[in-house]
């Protein structure tokens, strides 16, 4: 039979089927850290010039400096009557009292100094000092505001400071107190307390430090024209200085300055004395009497500010940070960082870490 020849088949066209897009699910956002909230006791009787400094270092906003944002506010007994101060001015409440129940161990309390350590304290502001230590609030109080704490029972046991010439009454009036009369500022067990005046602002900027890092207590003292923090006691104001004193204080600013320069640099009493054109016996004694700390304790203490920023803002191992800092060692950086800060460099660097990216530090 002869063969058939195939017929030829016609392609069917394939209409496309159309493809529904699925939306994608928007990542959820992290919503953003709640601000530290800070409460400034507002009470009859408390200082001008430490409410004028909290409200300076807590109550600006410097975000774009790299400071995180805070809640400042002033609770009272009666939010709606303002408080007289003295020099003609007066702060306006904008909490009731009960707002101090709701702080959390991130948070912090603040005690402005009082005009008179027989200052009349409302009861309700006790009561609501002891409520939030016992919630675990750091407190803290400036200058004469310790007598505060010291009748709301926070201070019975622990060290405490306030201005150099309240430290006897202190200790009269509450002997279960261990009244520090030289220091600065001092912490015991989640109560601070710090020396007169200008004290005040050193342990602002360091309660900021310690819950964000010294970059952010850095920005906010420049922002302040004033020292970051400063070493030494109290007992250096108490006398006044002759004017031998002076000069001496100028040379030893020079040296100060240079050691600062170069702190990875190996520094003794010795070197720094030859610099300064003194015996290192001579060097000593006056460096003491114009900062109120010994060479050694000075140099340390800037190392360990030194590593500190080191370690928040660059990714730099920690023999590097230490060589840095003028440490020598890992070891040596670990051991001040303990006898300092009471942690590791280590953990300290977690704690204070910069997210990625934000590094204003060149690595």
């Amino acid at each position: 039979m002869p063969s058939v020849p195939p017929v030829p088949q016609t392609p069917v066209p394939q209409t496309p089927v159309p493809q529904t897009p699925v939306p994608e699910t928007p990542a959820p956002e992290t919503p953003a850290p709640r601000p530290q909230r800070i409460a400034l006791l507002s009470f009859p009787g408390i200082r001008a010039f430490d409410v004028s400094v909290i409200t300076e270092v807590w109550g600006s906003d410097r975000t774009l400096r790299g400071v995180p944002p805070f809640e400042l506010r002033r609770p009272a007994t009666d939010p709606d009557t303002p408080i007289p101060l003295r020099g003609g001015l007066s702060l306006t409440p904008d909490r009731p009292l009960s707002w101090v129940e709701d702080l959390t161990p991130t948070d912090l309390v603040l005690v402005p100094g009082i005009e008179d350590p027989d200052t009349d304290v409302p009861t309700p502001v006790l009561d609501a000092l002891r409520r939030a230590h016992a919630a675990g609030t750091p407190v803290a109080s400036l200058c004469a505001g310790a007598f505060v704490l010291a009748r709301a029972g926070l201070l019975d046991g622990r060290r405490a400071v306030t201005h150099w010439h309240l430290a006897t009454t202190l200790a009269d009036r509450h002997p279960a107190i261990q009244v520090e009369p030289d220091a600065l500022f001092v912490e015991d067990t989640g109560v601070w307390t710090s020396a007169g005046t200008a004290a005040g602002i050193d342990l602002c900027l360091h309660l900021v430090r310690t819950a964000h890092g010294a970059e952010a207590a850095a920005a906010i003292a420049r922002a302040m024209v004033t020292a970051p923090f400063r070493t030494g006691t109290q007992a250096q104001f108490i006398e006044h200085p002759t004017p031998r004193a002076d000069r001496d204080a100028d040379a030893l600013a020079d040296i100060r300055a240079h050691a600062l320069a170069h702190l990875d640099e190996p520094h003794t009493v010795a070197t720094l004395a030859a610099r300064a054109g003194m015996s290192p016996r001579s060097f000593a004694r006056h460096f003491q009497a114009t900062t109120g700390t010994t060479p050694l304790h000075w140099l340390i203490t800037q190392r360990v500010a030194a590593a500190q920023k080191l370690l928040e803002l660059t990714d730099h191992p920690l023999p590097e940070v230490a060589r840095r800092a003028g440490f020598g060692s890992e070891v040596t950086m670990r051991q001040h960082f303990a006898s300092h800060l009471a942690t590791s460099p280590r953990d300290y660097r977690n704690a204070f870490r910069h997210p990625a990216g934000s590094n204003p530090i060149a690595r």
